[in-house]
This record gives C-alpha cells, sequence and structure tokens, in this order.
C-alpha cells in the first residue's frame, strides 16, 4: 500500500502517544496546546503528517456522540487537510475504538492494522506496535475481545454518562500497569525488536520498521538495510520524526 504525500514540501512528520485525556483535563489540554503549537510549527514544511496511536487515552464512537474536548487537534488538523495536506491515523490500543468520525468528517484514513508503503524514498513499516512479536498472551486476548463486534454492539448500549468514564477508568489502569515497562529497554528480549528480526528476513524490501506504543524514542540499527525506529511519547519527550528524501531523524519539540 502506497500513502500520497506532497511533491512539493520536504519532509514527512510521525508522532504518536499523545494519550489526550489523561491522567487530567488541566495537563491533557496543556498537552494539546503544546502538540498543536507544534503542528504550527512544522505545517509550512510537511508534505504529510502520520499519526501512530494513542492519540487519545480513551476514544468511543457512539452512533451519535463521541467523547466531549479535544477540540484544538481536531480543529487543527482539519485546517491541515483543508489545505490539501494529507494526514493519516493509525489506532493504538487505547483509541481502538476508532471508526468512521475522522474519515467521514475530516476525510483522514484510519488504519487499524500495520502496512507497508514508501515515505520519500524510504521503504517502512508503520503500526502502532501493540500485539506485535511474541508473548504478552493476556494483552492479545485482551485485544481480540475489545475488537469484537458483539462486544462493542454491547458496549455501545451503555450511555455515554456511563461507559465513556467506565472505560477511562480501565484506560488509565491499563496505563499505570505499563509505565513501569516504558522505563525499561530490553534489548534484545523487547517484543518489537523480536518482530523486526523475525519479519524483516521474509520482507527484505522493507528498511525501516516505525513503532509507538513503547514510549520510548530511539532508532536501532539492525544492520546496513534496516532499523528500528521507536516514536517516544508527547507525555515526557515530545518527540517526532522528520522524514525527508536524505534522512530519517528524531528531535523533542520542547515545552518554553
Amino acid at each position: 500500500m502506497s500513502l500520497i504525500f506532497l511533491p512539493d514540501k520536504p519532509s514527512v512528520y510521525l508522532a504518536s502517544d499523545l494519550h489526550l485525556g489523561a491522567p487530567d483535563v488541566h495537563s491533557s489540554r496543556e498537552r494539546e496546546k503544546h502538540f498543536v503549537h507544534w503542528l504550527d510549527s512544522i505545517q509550512s514544511n510537511a508534505a504529510g503528517l502520520i499519526l501512530l496511536g494513542d492519540i487519545f487515552d480513551f476514544w468511543f464512537e457512539y452512533k451519535h456522540a463521541i467523547p466531549k474536548g479535544f477540540a484544538r487537534i481536531q480543529g487543527r488538523l482539519a485546517m491541515w487537510k483543508d489545505a490539501g495536506i494529507p494526514v493519516y491515523i493509525f489506532t493504538g490500543n487505547h483509541d481502538l475504538w476508532m471508526k468512521e468520525y475522522f474519515p467521514t468528517e475530516f476525510g483522514i484514513p484510519v488504519f487499524h492494522q500495520g502496512i507497508s508503503t514508501d515515505i520519500l524514498g524510504h521503504s517502512c513499516f508503520l503500526a502502532h506496535g501493540d500485539g506485535l512479536g511474541p508473548g504478552d498472551h493476556g494483552f492479545k486476548i485482551m485485544k481480540k475481545l475489545f475488537t469484537n463486534p458483539s462486544a462493542q454492539w454491547m458496549f455501545r448500549w451503555l450511555h455515554p454518562d456511563w461507559g465513556i468514564p467506565l472505560a477511562e477508568y480501565f484506560s488509565g489502569s491499563s496505563r499505570k500497569a505499563h509505565r513501569e515497562k516504558d522505563e525499561v529497554h530490553y534489548g534484545e528480549n523487547e517484543f518489537l525488536y523480536q518482530f523486526v528480526q523475525e519479519y524483516a528476513p521474509k520482507h527484505p524490501e522493507i528498511s525501516t520498521y516505525i513503532f509507538g506504543h513503547r514510549h520510548r524514542a530511539e532508532i536501532i540499527e539492525f544492520n546496513a538495510n534496516t532499523k528500528l525506529i521507536n516514536l517516544g511519547d508527547w507525555i515526557r519527550l515530545n518527540t517526532f520524526l522528520e522524514i525527508t528524501r536524505e534522512s530519517i531523524q528524531l528531535h523533542s519539540f520542547p515545552r518554553a
């Protein structure tokens, strides 16, 4: 699959793991403002924008309702699309219930699985990263449950005043449970590292694997032809990836 980018702009930007809505309204809003400030700072150079999941700490689309808030980021993404800049969103494990709202309201495609695509001459595999690689069987079982159409249908019958706070509670519990893991680098035992080790020999055409999810900002060189990139997050690190035809670089957008 090939994503489309503007041919006359130099850079494609990628970011993930804003977890908007967590841990409280005030800090989430300040983080959202900072992210929007970053979007404003890169817009003139942007050939496209890719958001690799967990943009929201929780997101669920009822038939006639969505979680309130997040107006700033939605408004800015709408401005980018209206200006003709391609924007793509991948779901993460916290916002996997994104459905038709962004495609219908803004014309922004939403991807629920990883894809291979060319980005300015670089052959890339893109995914949020959750559920890839060996192990973590409990999470994989839970993900199958949460993505089951019958389970989603039953949840939709909960009134949003009950369903959204309940889901936010479980989302917060999941985030806290994984916080210590985010601080640890497991080296070759890292599940995304092991995924690339297994996947790359079968797909030699792919040179760059880009993930969110782990809240780590790093570029790992497997060999001269293959690299793994973890995007970091916008909770502690404020990191993003810039891809040009000449280079791939991780940057941080510091708070004032």
